[in-house]
């Protein structure tokens, strides 16, 4: 199908405004313009009951975290890790505030942001293991009785990595949402190839972001930077994979989802026609956001307190 019409008149805006691709920017400037523009579109963060800030322990120095409890604060309650997306050179937990409070009140769990070392000033595998590190404190700190990771782009790619790492290091885990997640450095599909569109995220955008995380183009071959090269994916937790059709990562996030299905793994497979890369967090403008969050609520629900 077309673009959905809350797309088509996003992306008039956009051309008619002379709104600037990030990569045209500098890195401060993209930054700071990546998350006013995600706040913009996210619509008003809906309250929750306790959101408490705070600092954990990490590989090379303290992270930062941000835990949404729709509950009694201390009282134990399943828990989601969430890891914000910016093509592991942009963002903050800020940036996901708004996914996590509707996924904290929808699904009734535990959310925690994690936030994580940014490229290119810590190139691959710095963000993977801050992840990681994000899951094992919640899994040894917080008494819940089940954990699920997840995040979009560059935070799904995380998190996909996270639950390789966890499953050969056995700390369970009892689901992964990946929204529209990179898994191939390598990649080159048709959904790439053909993401060209100047006013939309697009295959320079992908490679861009690309450039900034690795520190040499081999590193891209590692499973932990391209989740799709791992020699098996058998005993992974259920996933729910979101992608959207106007997406230069579609492919490849999709390409994942049979993978992980080929290997035994729970997974289903969810397209948003007439969607671009982002949506997810666009729920104050576009209401297919709103709609893949309420999924993934439902999905994180299933599996967090099936446990």
């Amino acid at each position: 199908m077309p673009l959905h019409p809350q797309v088509q008149a996003m992306r008039e805006r956009r051309e008619r405004e002379g709104v600037a691709q990030l990569y045209t920017l500098s890195l401060d400037q993209a930054r700071a313009n990546d998350l006013a523009e995600i706040q913009a579109a996210a619509g008003t963060g809906e309250p929750v009951a306790s959101v408490e800030d705070r600092l954990i322990p990490g590989p090379a120095g303290d992270l930062p975290i941000r835990i949404y409890a729709p509950g009694v604060p201390g009282e134990p309650s399943p828990v989601l890790v969430y890891f914000f997306g910016g093509g592991w050179t942009l963002g903050t937990i800020d940036t996901a505030d708004a996914v996590c409070r509707r996924l904290a009140n929808q699904a009734g769990c535990t959310v925690v942001a994690a936030g994580y070392r940014l490229a290119p000033e810590n190139k691959f595998p710095a963000a993977v293991h801050d992840c990681f590190a994000a899951v094992n404190w919640v899994v040894s700190h917080m008494d819940a009785p089940a954990v699920a990771v997840g995040g979009d782009s560059a935070g799904g790619n995380l998190a996909a990595a996270v639950t390789l790492l966890a499953r050969d290091e056995g700390i369970p885990l009892s689901a992964q949402l990946l929204v529209y997640p990179n898994t191939d450095y390598q990649s080159d599909t048709v959904s790439l190839r053909e993401g060209d569109d100047p006013f939309l995220f697009n295959k320079t955008s992908v490679a861009w972001y690309w450039s900034h995380y690795l520190a040499a183009p081999e590193d891209g071959l590692n499973p932990l930077a391209s989740p799709l090269r791992a020699v098996t994916l058998e005993g992974l937790p259920p996933a729910l994979v979101i992608t959207a059709e106007y997406d230069p990562l579609r492919d490849q996030a999709e390409q994942y989802a049979d993978r992980l299905a080929d290997s035994g793994v729970e997974v289903k497979l969810s397209r948003y026609e007439g969607m671009i890369h982002g949506f997810f967090c666009m729920a104050g403008d576009l209401a297919a956001g709103a709609q893949a969050q309420a999924e993934a609520a439902t999905f994180l629900r299933r599996h967090l307190f099936a446990a």
